[in-house]
């Protein structure tokens, strides 16, 4: 059984044990960011309705699995093609024939000798007939956009695009051991422009499971910024939880399980990865080599427990706080002053930790503030069930970094949160299609100008700029 740790008073129901242990002073969400008056206590964001600029190509993005700002201030998607319905790609044409066992024909002919039967596209899409409609293509998976919303460049994606779709070659091949993702996930831009993507996807050998049999996703892939294939960490096919595995990956990195997410610390060039959506960890690695460092669970602990944890709801009713994170570990985020910030998305929290200690061989098994590297915890919406609303963090442009804005992808809001009490202090967002609304807001990031980015998943399959206003900062609460 997993560990559980209990406090004085926790024993109440789920609702009444979240008003009265875990309730900060929220800010009503407003339905668009500039329904209210600038307060001098937080940022406030107007959306800016033409950002990004129409694609070429006509192409067109799936759900946005991730977001990121580089030094220069371009910003950086990662997007699933393989997520967009047969009738959004519409221009697909024939390109393959599939048997009545599923197989693809070969040279035109199934194992049984018949002809096939069912006409697709790249993807798998039926096209018996030839394409849909005028639009659309799947553009590739990684696009980088200038602050105006102009497309850069863009690159990356599975293998198979065919020349119609204007695709450039592919960047990511197996015999160079690079093994592209089933489900993109998460993308990070480092001070020297390289770029770090994940996966968190299932490769099932056909076509729109990703033309591979490798099975789950297990890696992080650095690209430089042209989109250059430099590293792998970890490997494709990892089948169960394992998060003190610290070389199992290729060429000796440690083997991740669906990692969610990733940055890089300039100080010492280590590469912090979120992992995931099957190990229950943050692991940190050589970001040049991918050479394993050191690792920890909730709290700090390092050997960390994969005891597969139940319901959050089932904690929450009986008034347990959560002993272990659980999947996801969704983010790590790092601020100058040496705090670093973990989602714990469905446990609705954020563990806060001194990166100068996190990491060690360490037991904290009843979470005391001050073991293991362990600085705090501060739970957000604790009611909330489902995906969680803990999603992703990204510091503010001050100087003092003194917000932490936060993206609950369950109630579609977006939070800044004062970085020395991480008390909420402003929110908006609502459940949407309108400029300004989301659904599955899924990761931020701001730029220097403290301008915000946002990026969906499920069917909300778009990016959001939102324009600043006011104060760079947070200013109410007074706990560092």
């Amino acid at each position: 059984m997993p560990r559980v740790r209990m406090k004085p008073g926790y024993r109440l129901a789920g609702s009444v044990l979240a008003a009265l242990v875990f309730a900060v002073a929220v800010p009503t969400a407003s339905t668009l960011a500039d329904d209210y008056d600038d307060d001098g206590k937080a940022p406030k964001f107007r959306v800016v309705p033409d950002w990004p600029k129409p694609l070429p190509n006509n192409w067109l993005v799936g759900q946005v699995g991730g977001i990121a700002v580089d030094r220069h201030d371009n910003i950086w998607i990662i997007q699933r093609p393989r997520t967009l319905t047969s009738d959004e790609a519409g221009a697909t044409g024939q390109e393959a024939y599939i048997c009545t066992d599923g197989s693809e024909a070969v040279n035109d002919l199934c194992p049984d000798g018949n002809p096939p039967t069912v006409a697709v596209d790249t993807y798998g899409n039926p096209r018996p007939a030839g394409p849909l409609s005028e639009c659309c293509y799947p553009a590739p998976s990684v696009m980088q956009f200038d602050k105006k919303g102009n497309l850069l460049q863009a690159w990356g994606g599975p293998e198979g695009a065919p020349a119609s779709w204007n695709w450039p070659e592919p960047n990511c091949l197996v015999a160079d051991g690079c093994e592209w993702p089933a489900g993109e996930h998460g993308i990070y831009v480092d001070h020297n422009d390289n770029v770090y993507i994940a996966g968190n996807g299932n490769g099932t050998g056909t076509r729109s499971g990703g033309f591979n049999d490798r099975g789950w996703d297990g890696q992080v892939l650095k690209f430089a910024a042209d989109g250059t294939f430099l590293l792998e960490i970890g490997a494709a096919g990892t089948t169960g939880a394992d998060s003190d595995d610290t070389s199992g990956g290729m060429n000796g990195t440690p083997q991740l399980w669906r990692p969610a997410d990733m940055e890089v610390d300039p100080e010492t060039n280590e590469l912090y990865i979120a992992d995931g959506y099957g190990n229950h960890r943050v692991v940190v690695v050589d970001a040049d080599t991918g050479k394993y460092r050191r690792h920890w669970g909730a709290y700090g602990q390092n050997p960390v427990d994969d005891t597969p944890a139940g319901p959050y709801s089932d904690d929450r009713d009986a008034g347990i706080i959560p002993a272990n994170f659980r999947n996801p570990v969704h983010c790590v985020r790092i601020a100058k002053d040496g705090l670093l910030y973990v989602c714990d998305r469905v446990n609705d929290r954020i563990q806060v930790f001194d990166k100068y200690v996190v990491g060690q061989p360490c037991l904290n098994p009843t979470g005391a503030e001050g073991v293991c590297g362990f600085v705090r915890e501060k739970f957000i919406r604790a009611d909330t069930l489902g995906p969680g609303s803990v999603w992703d963090l990204d510091t503010s442009a001050d100087k003092r970094q003194s917000c932490l804005h936060n993206v609950d992808g369950t109630n579609q809001h977006v939070d800044s949160l004062h970085r020395g009490s991480l008390d909420i202090v402003a929110t908006f967002g609502r459940n949407g299609r309108n400029a300004g609304q989301f659904h599955w807001v899924h990761n931020l990031a701001v730029d220097s100008d403290g301008n915000l980015y946002t990026a969906e998943v499920d069917t909300g399959k778009r990016a959001q700029k939102f324009a600043r206003k006011g104060s760079k900062g947070c200013k109410a609460g007074d706990r560092w």
